[in-house]
């Protein structure tokens, strides 16, 4: 990044964090936010028996891997959003932010979900003032690239 962009508050960070960890499904799924930077998000999703949609090879529910890359993509998305809307006052900028909510996504299911836990990196691809085009990618810990997604997100 470049010194000219701009850079998440502290505190928006920390709300951002609180925001999706308060969100029940997420809780449900057992993701834990890794970190969250201005250019990406990174989560983890340990695997556990109820998220198995193969129970014949233990392999990852298709539903969950949608589920991961949207829940990555649209953090990232809300810290594009916060990011553009930092002039903003409280209230008017969480009115703003309110409104996010996914348009489109496509997920490409590379290889079965084999392992103990999953990695989901989000990054940009574009950000404007009403719609953010994020990639995302779910990896298995152990480092195979299991899904891609590309997803479209309405930011205000």
């Amino acid at each position: 990044m470049s010194h000219d962009s701009p850079v998440l508050d502290p505190l928006v960070r920390e709300g951002i964090a609180r925001f999706i960890e308060q969100i029940p499904f997420n809780k449900l799924l057992g993701i834990e936010l890794l970190s969250i930077e201005e250019d990406a998000v990174e989560m983890r999703v340990p695997m556990r028996p109820e998220l198995v949609g193969n129970y014949l090879h233990g392999i990852l529910h298709g539903g969950v891997t949608a589920t991961i890359l949207d829940v990555a993509g649209g953090l990232m998305a809300l810290v594009g959003a916060s990011l553009k809307n930092q002039h903003l006052s409280s209230s008017e900028r969480m009115a703003r932010l309110s409104k996010l909510g996914t348009i489109d996504l496509r997920v490409d299911y590379l290889r079965p979900g084999r392992g103990t836990a999953f990695i989901a990196r989000a990054t940009p691809l574009r950000s404007g003032n009403k719609v953010a085009v994020i990639r995302c990618e779910l990896h298995a810990l152990e480092g195979e690239l299991i899904a891609v997604g590309t997803g479209t997100y309405l930011c205000g």
